[in-house]
C-alpha cells in the first residue's frame, strides 16, 4: 500500500536533509578549527567522560544519516509495521498515516539530537543538563502521543 505524501512529509524530509547537509557543511568549514582531541562520550549529566580523536566527530552525523535513511525506507513499507491494533480496510489509511507521522516526527528529533551532539563535540562543551531529559521526553512523549491516537481509532 502506498501512503499519499502530505505537506508534513515533505517538510519533515526537507528539514532532515537540511540539517544533515548543514552539519556536513559546518564540519567542512570548521574542520581546521576543531581540536584534535574531542569529547568521545558524554555521561547522563552531559559531562564528557571519554575523549577521542578528531575523526570520531564524523560518527554522529553518519549515525544520523543511517537512521534517517533507515526510517525513510521503513516508511515506504507500511505492511511490515507492527501497528499494535487490528488494521482493517476501513481504518488502514488512518492507521498508516498516524504511524507515518510518528516515523517522520521521530526522524526530525533523532537527526536533531545527533547533530546537536556533533556541534557540542566540535566546540568541546559538555552537553547542557537539560539535554538528556528533553531528548527522552521528546522521543517517548512522541511515541506516547501517537500510540494514544492509534488506540482512539478502535
Amino acid at each position: 500500500m502506498r501512503i499519499k505524501r502530505t505537506v508534513y512529509d515533505i517538510v519533515v524530509n526537507v528539514l532532515c536533509i537540511g540539517m544533515l547537509l548543514g552539519v556536513i557543511i559546518y564540519l567542512f568549514i570548521n574542520w581546521s578549527n576543531i581540536p584534535d582531541n574531542l569529547a568521545g562520550h558524554y555521561n547522563a549529566a552531559g559531562n564528557i567522560d571519554r575523549w577521542g580523536s578528531k575523526g570520531e566527530i564524523l560518527i554522529t552525523p553518519i549515525i544520523a544519516w543511517i537512521m534517517y535513511i533507515g526510517l525513510t525506507i521503513i516508511e515506504r513499507f507500511p505492511q511490515i509495521w507492527n501497528t499494535g491494533i487490528k488494521v482493517t480496510e476501513s481504518n488502514k489509511e488512518k492507521v498508516y498515516r498516524i504511524l507515518k507521522n510518528l516515523l517522520g516526527t521521530l526522524k526530525v528529533y533523532l537527526v536533531f539530537i545527533f547533530l546537536f551532539i556533533t556541534v557540542y563535540q566540535s566546540i568541546l562543551l559538555p552537553l547542557p543538563t537539560w539535554f538528556l531529559p528533553v531528548s527522552l521526553i521528546l522521543v517517548f512523549g512522541t511515541l506516547l502521543f501517537f500510540i494514544v491516537k492509534l488506540v482512539k481509532i478502535k
